[in-house]
């Protein structure tokens, strides 16, 4: 008897999670939303404390696959989408957030402000490259505007009018890139929906082609087809479906009688966004893993980007709860981020899915790449008083289905 409670200790030691949240009994058990701040924190240090002290390229390792060349876009790279991630966070107020949690959250918006002072300054050895190159600064120059689009407040007007001016050049300057036919579209039309909301004119074509083309490409039930024959992977949830939600918010705003960004589209593009969410709600095993398929696959906790985004602006699907959506991604977050090799020796994200494991990447992927996997922190942007954070963690889908528990059946939305 006393060799099987030994092994049975051994065996749930070794859940995913279990030694990470085992506390003594004289220390209060961490929360979800306190480990989720304390996650961003480790993941946004060392990006943002060296790009406000302008040492970025200085500090920042370069890995990447089979010596690519991707050194020259990886600092934009790691900026635009880290930024991408936090924004929501910036833009919650501090005095709906535990204090401690606020100094955390006050001290990389401060990082944020004075770095994207020299990511635009010619003059800075920080100056990022939104020019150069094939097209690629597009794409980040992109999940920044995303960033901005997030924290309209904080972030953007958080900056002084000299950043703002030299952002806005920057934004315009990848205007030159021509945008691949696929879900890059999305990139130029979020890069205009940005200077949209600030102020700026924008190049209504650029908007206009993306907005139809992804209508034209819906292959239904919540999934649009990445150019003209689909792909199974995750970049609905990387680029599709958050950016049309994000940018096409903008659009709607200004441009609600042209057909592109009218009210009803709008309402679509929500609805499938919504159903895309429950997807993966429904993808997450009971162990907190889903399914490891297509390219890009090592911008790990970036696959459930538009789950995370779902939470944060209330557009989960009815049959789906925020205590099982918060207990599920908390789990995928524990799974991932704690792998042993996920973080270098200086705290840098390495490449890999869950640990390092470069050989699973592509060509285009680098150090900087690895960022998007801060978008799962979305949710971060809710009060703490909030439901997603105070209503009890529930067993999510597939816990149900495979415990044996009542759960809820699965159709196509009609669209």
């Amino acid at each position: 008897m006393k060799k099987i409670l030994i092994l049975m200790l051994a065996v749930l030691w070794m859940v995913p999670g279990v030694a990470a949240r085992k506390k003594q009994t004289d220390q209060p058990v961490q929360t979800d939303r306190e480990y989720w701040a304390a996650q961003a924190y480790r993941m946004a240090r060392p990006v943002l404390s060296n790009l406000a002290a302008g040492t970025l390229h200085e500090k920042m390792p370069i890995d990447q696959f089979d010596n690519s060349g991707r050194a020259m876009y990886a600092h934009l790279e790691a900026v635009g989408r880290l930024l991408c991630g936090l924004a929501p966070w910036f833009e919650v107020s501090g005095d709906s957030i535990p204090a401690a949690e606020a100094a955390l959250r006050d001290e990389l918006l401060g990082w944020a402000h004075a770095g994207l002072r020299h990511a635009v300054d010619p003059d800075s050895p920080d100056y990022l490259n939104f020019r150069k190159g094939y097209g690629q600064a597009l794409v980040d120059a992109a999940f920044l505007a995303q960033g901005f689009l997030r924290s309209p407040r904080q972030l953007w007007d958080g900056l002084d009018t000299l950043t703002q001016r030299r952002v806005i050049t920057e934004m315009k300057a990848t205007r030159r890139f021509l945008p691949m036919y696929g879900n890059w579209l999305m990139f130029s039309a979020t890069v205009e929906a940005f200077l949209r909301m600030a102020g700026e004119p924008l190049d209504l074509m650029r908007t206009d082609y993306a907005f139809r083309q992804l209508d034209d490409w819906y292959i239904g039930d919540g999934l649009y087809s990445d150019g003209p024959k689909y792909h199974n992977d995750y970049y609905n949830s990387f680029v599709m479906q958050p950016m049309l939600v994000d940018a096409g918010r903008i659009m709607n705003r200004y441009y609600k009688s042209e057909a592109p960004y009218s009210d009803a589209q709008y309402g679509r593009i929500c609805r499938r966004a919504s159903r895309y969410a429950g997807v993966l709600e429904r993808s997450i095993s009971p162990e907190g893993t889903f399914p490891v398929v297509g390219r890009s696959i090592l911008y790990r906790t970036g696959c459930m980007h538009s789950l995370a985004q779902a939470s944060l602006l209330k557009m989960l699907p009815g049959d789906v709860t925020e205590g099982q959506v918060r207990a599920a991604l908390t789990t995928v977050m524990r799974r991932m981020l704690e792998a042993p090799g996920t973080y270098d020796e200086g705290g840098w994200l390495t490449m890999g899915f869950c640990g390092s494991q470069k050989e699973a990447g592509e060509t285009y992927l680098c150090t900087g790449s690895m960022y998007l996997a801060s978008t799962i922190f979305l949710p971060l942007g809710l009060p703490a008083e909030d439901s997603f954070w105070t209503a009890p963690a529930q067993p999510w889908t597939t816990q149900k289905a495979w415990g044996g528990m009542p759960f809820p059946r699965d159709h196509a939305i009609a669209d």
